[in-house]
């Protein structure tokens, strides 16, 4: 019912910045929270962001301070601001929702940090 398409991965040296995007189609409104998930090889994929309906948000010890997660007025798009980026940073990263009590997925983005 719910579609999500990321975008904003790619290559970037550590300390830079990199902005991911997230817009869902379908179902919109049944929508009631957002986040990111990231994994990498022989690792569990795990939360690094995640918005609520209602605006509150929460993160991963390991990227307080540096992420932000951000959605627009209509609920359709959520971002991931990702500044002083490290190499423990690289990973597959996924945007997920939760609507209708269900979970949908996107197909992920490539985040490589690197110099």
């Amino acid at each position: 019912q719910v579609q999500l398409v990321e975008s904003g991965g790619g290559l970037v040296q550590p300390g830079e910045s990199l902005r991911l995007s997230c817009a869902a189609s379908g179902s919109i409104l049944s929508i009631t929270g957002m986040g990111w998930y990231r994994q990498t090889p022989g690792k569990q994929r795990e939360l690094v962001a995640g918005i609520a309906r209602g605006g509150s948000t929460a993160y991963a010890d390991s990227v307080k301070g540096r992420f932000t997660i951000s959605r627009d007025n209509t609920l359709n798009t959520v971002h991931l601001q990702m500044n002083s980026l490290k190499p423990d940073d690289t990973a597959v990263y996924y945007c997920r929702t939760t609507a209708g009590g269900r979970y949908y997925w996107g197909q992920g983005t490539q985040v490589t940090v690197s110099s």
